[in-house]
């Protein structure tokens, strides 16, 4: 890791050497876990490190010491990927789409180079998008923008509105398919640009 963890000055003794010892005990497990599903080391070393980071703010007693750390370590690992990889493209477009047509839709509407023609198509795409959601029902575009823009989980979700799992799952696949073919006709374009 490339800054060390720093145990806070007012902690009692007996807290620093528990937390020590977690450390030293499940730093080379978590990290051979995290190496496994992510692609780079440094976002490995990232992950271990935020993956402390929560375990010494926790306030909360553990029982399964093991069971929590690899838990927050796994919820990192999906919170670093849906930061780099919307899966709203991937639920829009497809995986196999993308592939048949050699187009990576995630490289291709997130890349940040300086390329006119590119931004004009990903501010097309976007402008597109939002127009497509205030199409929707207003339960099955906030669904689908909690769940897949913002990254809410659908327990979560359920939990806020009251609503079950299965009828929000039911809500945001109905959005899924309205916003496929409503943006059928801009994939198309973009793919014959």
């Amino acid at each position: 890791m490339k800054e060390t963890l720093t145990i806070a000055p007012g902690m009692t003794a007996d807290r620093k050497r528990n937390i020590t010892q977690v450390i030293t005990d499940y730093s080379k497990r978590l990290m051979g876990f995290i190496r496994k599903r992510v692609n780079n080391e440094a976002d490995a070393e990232d992950i271990l490190q935020d993956v402390f980071y929560q375990f010494i703010g926790n306030t909360q007693p553990i029982e399964q010491m093991t069971a929590w750390l690899f838990t927050v370590a796994r919820n990192k690992i999906i919170d670093r990927q849906r930061k780099k990889r919307p899966e709203a493209l991937e639920d829009l477009f497809g995986e196999e789409e993308g592939e048949e047509s050699g187009l990576n839709w995630s490289e291709f509407l997130f890349d940040a180079s300086d390329n006119p023609e590119k931004d004009y198509l990903r501010n097309l795409f976007w402008e597109e998008l939002n127009n497509a959601l205030n199409e929707l029902p207003a339960e099955q575009k906030q669904v689908f923008i909690l769940n897949e823009l913002e990254g809410v989980p659908f327990k979560e979700i359920a939990e806020q509105t009251g609503e079950t799992v299965n009828t929000l799952l039911s809500r945001k696949r109905y959005a899924v398919l309205h916003l496929r073919s409503r943006l059928s006709a801009l994939k198309e374009e973009l793919l014959n640009y």
